[in-house]
């Protein structure tokens, strides 16, 4: 039974191409169990659905996360998602803590499968609701509006969410994030409305007098700005994992960047750059922001 074991975990592993990471992760996860005078609990999930996790937070007299653990039920990846979420606010004061993404959590594993993203939003989302619960507010609610997929009793409101957040174009990345069309199918059609609808709202904004436009900045500014982001939004979350980035140049709206540390040789260096490079210049530079990897910072892509 142990070999047998073994081998799905190697098969999965093969066909996922799973990092290093993720795997020891899964294979020795951090901070399991429960804390029974926990300050705050949460569970997301349903089991019903394939995944659940329940997580709990003890806080100190300096409002720092002074010790977390976890309880899941899910595949490899939602293990090892929960671990690292562990690992990554342990220390952390909630202010901190608040701003951790599911993006941060895949980062921090060396890249998820884009087909198990939804397993580092529900940590995102177990996060969320267990600050809440901590400071006396009502948890976001993840399950109001009506249910579109019924095989994985997903909602309207929760599809929309999703979509905004990643910038969900396809139906097929919903399912990879929220697990929303990965039945029987039949949702499908709905789920691609939902995203039709998110997206018209949104140009109807951009479209209004001063809504969604960016502020003009000269290029010395932009590279400033830039400069600013990297250090501090982005830096400490690629050094906490023995990585670093150094900015090479800036062209336009494209940023070229270069991986250090650990970072260079990842193979999963592409979802880093999109899944935390680009979206934290996007978010406090310019949504026009592109960013590509220079390889050999000495031949720059064109």
């Amino acid at each position: 039974m142990e070999v047998d074991l073994v081998w799905i975990i190697y098969l999965e592993a093969v066909m996922w191409n799973y990092t290093d990471k993720m795997m020891d992760h899964f294979l020795h996860p951090r901070n399991v169990g429960e804390i029974k005078d926990a300050d705050a609990v949460s569970e997301v999930g349903n089991m019903a659905c394939g995944d659940a996790l329940k997580l709990y937070l003890k806080i100190d007299k300096d409002r720092k996360i002074s010790d977390v653990k976890f309880q899941t039920f899910g595949c490899a990846s939602a293990i090892a998602s929960a671990s690292a979420l562990t690992e990554i606010v342990k220390g952390k004061t909630l202010e901190e803590a608040e701003k951790i993404t599911n993006d941060d959590i895949a980062a921090y594993l060396g890249g998820l499968p884009k087909e198990k993203m939804h397993c580092s939003v529900m940590g995102q989302e177990a996060l969320e609701a267990a600050i809440a619960k901590y400071r006396g507010e009502k948890p976001a609610p993840q399950e109001e509006g009506t249910i579109v997929c019924t095989c994985f009793g997903v909602t309207d409101t929760k599809i929309a969410r999703v979509v905004r957040e990643h910038n969900l174009t396809t139906p097929e990345q919903v399912t990879h994030y929220c697990k929303a069309g990965g039945g029987c199918g039949g949702c499908v059609g709905q789920i691609q409305a939902i995203i039709d609808e998110v997206w018209r709202k949104e140009s109807e904004k951009k479209a209004k007098p001063g809504v969604g436009k960016a502020k003009y900045m000269t290029n010395i500014q932009k590279i400033q700005l830039i400069q600013e982001t990297i250090e501090k939004e982005i830096k400490p979350t690629l050094r906490a994992d023995g990585g670093d980035i150094e900015l090479i140049d800036v062209v336009g709206n494209k940023v070229i960047v270069a991986f250090r540390g650990v970072c260079a040789e990842c193979p999963a260096s592409g979802v880093t750059i999109t899944a935390v490079v680009e979206k934290k210049l996007r978010e406090f530079v310019s949504p026009e922001i592109v960013v590509q990897e220079a390889k050999d910072e000495n031949r720059l892509p064109r």
